[in-house]
């Protein structure tokens, strides 16, 4: 039922009425929200192919971009319109975790929707603080390495650090691999599609969701390193985590393919919310 089709029943339909207008505004939020994802991860992805080539300055992470956001006209609008849609994407996550029906409603689905609806309340804070001029909570590299060392000064740190990096990884891992299955096409509209629509969107899908996934697995890896050397400065942010792949035996080009991989996220973001059923 439509909200234009509810409203025709007139009060005797008030109720339903009601609840589908709450679910096309919690469906609104959650376009919002993959706007606002979208944003960033293909601000990062550029910013990251230009650290690549040795013409980057900024980092290449959520600082980085919203800098990026900063420095164009209207720069402070677009900051609060971007904290306002991760304020949506926080709110639709949560609605999924308390009003979740069908296969949702199972408490891994619920707490997953939870954990996510916290982080994006986090980054819509951290947002909303760079807007109104506070630097949102200083360097992305530094970051990590002050949780980390807090982390292991605490009873059993080394114990709870590992495990934060081996979660990292394994959430790195379903990611990449969830990606290359193309389960992301469960979510989606694909009647509503062309068949180039199809396929262009199940490419960056699939070539997004692995570079995101890698990225968080590395940055796993990373965590997992400090645990065990007990050293919180092995662990990175995803500058330095993005960095370190120009490091391996394939050089800048791994940057470059990863990177490329995060600006199809972004794409793939913007598809998510045209095209996802929320």
């Amino acid at each position: 039922m439509t909200w234009s089709h509810a409203r025709g029943h007139g009060r005797a339909a008030g109720v339903p009425g009601r609840r589908t207008a709450d679910k096309e505004s919690l469906t609104l939020a959650g376009r919002a929200g993959f706007v606002a994802r979208g944003v960033v991860y293909a601000l990062i992805g550029v910013l990251a192919v230009q650290i690549a080539f040795g013409e980057g300055e900024e980092s290449a992470d959520r600082q980085g971009a919203l800098g990026q956001i900063a420095a164009q006209p209207f720069g402070s609008v677009m900051l609060w319109a971007l904290a306002a849609g991760f304020g949506c994407m926080t709110v639709w996550r949560g609605a999924g975790a308390i009003l979740a029906r069908g296969a949702e409603r199972k408490v891994p689905a619920r707490l997953l929707n939870g954990g996510r609806a916290v982080f994006y309340a986090a980054v819509c804070w951290a947002t909303a603080a760079y807007a109104a001029g506070s630097g949102g909570g200083g360097s992305g590299n530094a970051q990590p390495q002050d949780w980390t060392a807090a982390a292991l000064k605490l009873p059993y740190g080394r114990v709870l650090v590992a495990l934060a990096g081996a979660v990292l990884i394994g959430v790195g891992v379903v990611l990449a691999v969830r990606a290359a299955m193309r389960r992301f096409l469960r979510k989606l509209d694909s009647g509503a599609m062309s068949p180039r629509t199809w396929q262009a969107i199940t490419g960056m899908g699939m070539g997004g969701g692995v570079a995101r996934g890698l990225v968080f697995a590395a940055a796993g890896c990373f965590v997992l390193i400090a645990a065990l050397t007990f050293d919180p400065h092995r662990a990175k942010g995803l500058d330095a985590t993005l960095r370190s792949f120009t490091q391996t035996p394939a050089g800048p080009w791994l940057l470059v393919a990863v990177a490329v991989g995060l600006v199809l996220f972004g794409g793939f973001s913007f598809a998510s919310a045209r095209w996802r059923r929320l």
